[in-house]
């Protein structure tokens, strides 16, 4: 498919829309996929990890099982990023569909509240404001191998699909911070399956999270054209499950 018509097809088709394959409805998280959606490759085949890479020992973290990769999140090795999961491939412009969850138990927590242009709300003394939320993790998506291009996973009152990268970088225009941050929170209660929809096209960003639009078109200044995609160890279980993949060429 050419950028042209993917760039159309990702506006009618991703935004905010149900997606059907094999068995299950994409985005309700109600049932596993038995197979890709058309056009689609599978990231993760549900029975191992020879599509991804990390280090020995970061392995022993990321287990398979009952179709899932499951993070346990104890994995707290000297290198980070060597203990992330990355693809073995390098992607460019794509769609990238996932369901995550966060399966450890919850505790209250207080977290900064989110202003819609991306700053940090504050209150009469020039504090941040925060916000009591149940939380029970943090993780999320590196697209093109890049932890400023990060699509979050995470318990923040904001929800969602932010890019912490873009948004806390105070040299980037207003509209590029504003442009990365939630439009509205999506997320389900915690220890539900949530469905995200990444759809990544030169820098322009989308993400929708069961079927609502968080992110649409946000531009990430000086993005990489390609690279590795990584789901994030950051020292919380979590879970993904159907990981399907569409790539852009010409």
């Amino acid at each position: 498919m050419l950028r042209r018509d993917f760039v159309k097809y990702a506006a009618t088709s991703f935004a905010g829309s149900s997606l059907l394959y094999g068995t299950g409805v994409y985005g309700t998280g109600m049932a596993v996929a038995q197979r890709p959606p058309r056009g689609f490759v599978a990231l993760f085949d549900g029975k191992d990890l020879s599509a991804w890479r990390a280090d020995e020992d970061a392995k022993k973290h990321w287990v398979v099982h009952d179709g899932i990769i499951d993070f346990d999140g104890k994995d707290e090795g000297p290198n980070r990023e060597k203990r992330h999961l990355w693809s073995v491939k390098e992607y460019g412009d794509l769609t990238l569909m996932v369901d995550w969850r966060f399966p450890g138990p919850a505790r209250e927590l207080e977290h900064e509240v989110i202003l819609p242009n991306g700053d940090y709300a504050l209150d009469a003394t020039g504090k941040r404001k925060k916000e009591k939320v149940m939380d029970a993790g943090d993780s999320g998506v590196y697209l093109r191998g890049s932890d400023k291009s990060q699509v979050n996973m995470w318990c923040w009152p904001i929800g969602s699909g932010e890019v912490y990268g873009y948004r806390n970088d105070l040299k980037q225009p207003p509209e590029v911070r504003a442009g990365v941050t939630p439009k509205k929170h999506a997320d389900k209660p915690l220890g539900s399956w949530n469905s995200m929809v990444i759809t990544m096209v030169g820098d322009r960003l989308s993400v929708t999270l069961n079927n609502i639009a968080v992110i649409t078109k946000a531009q990430l200044p000086g993005v990489a054209p390609s690279g590795p995609i990584a789901l994030q160890n950051h020292g919380d279980p979590i879970q993904f499950r159907n990981i399907y993949i569409r790539t852009v060429t010409g």
